[in-house]
């Protein structure tokens, strides 16, 4: 499978609709893209990735429905992952403070205790 760090900016609005409506027609994909394509156009981007692995389809009819292909969560850690090259240098410290920067007033208690419990989670497996 072709790596999902890789995908075009269009490739990555096509899986983020596909994701939203699990399942999608490629009208459904274009009345959903900011500054849509052509009808063609979508088409030819679901098909490229279908071939690449990112997308698979079934025939309903005269209408091809697609489908993700690869759990959801493999391609978000792609995305965290670019986004937190590109703009936190590569550091997972300075990108979860930037989260918690704009977030922090908006978790509840439990949140709040979640994440503290999966920091402590982290660093248990970290050092043994």
């Amino acid at each position: 499978m072709a790596n999902a760090e890789n995908l075009s900016r269009r490739e990555r609005q096509v899986m983020d609709v596909i994701f939203e409506l699990k399942t999608a027609t490629a009208k459904d994909v274009q009345r959903r893209l900011p500054n849509a394509p052509s009808y063609s156009a979508v088409r030819a981007v679901l098909t490229r990735l279908v071939e690449q692995g990112f997308l698979s389809y079934k025939e309903e009819g005269p209408r091809y429905v697609y489908r993700a292909a690869e759990d959801p969560r493999r391609t978000r850690q792609a995305a965290l992952r670019r986004i937190m090259d590109t703009f936190f240098d590569g550091s997972p410290l300075h990108m979860m403070n930037a989260l918690l920067g704009i977030s922090a007033k908006q978790l509840s208690k439990e949140e709040l205790d979640e994440l503290a419990k999966t920091i402590v989670e982290a660093g248990e497996k970290h050092h043994g």
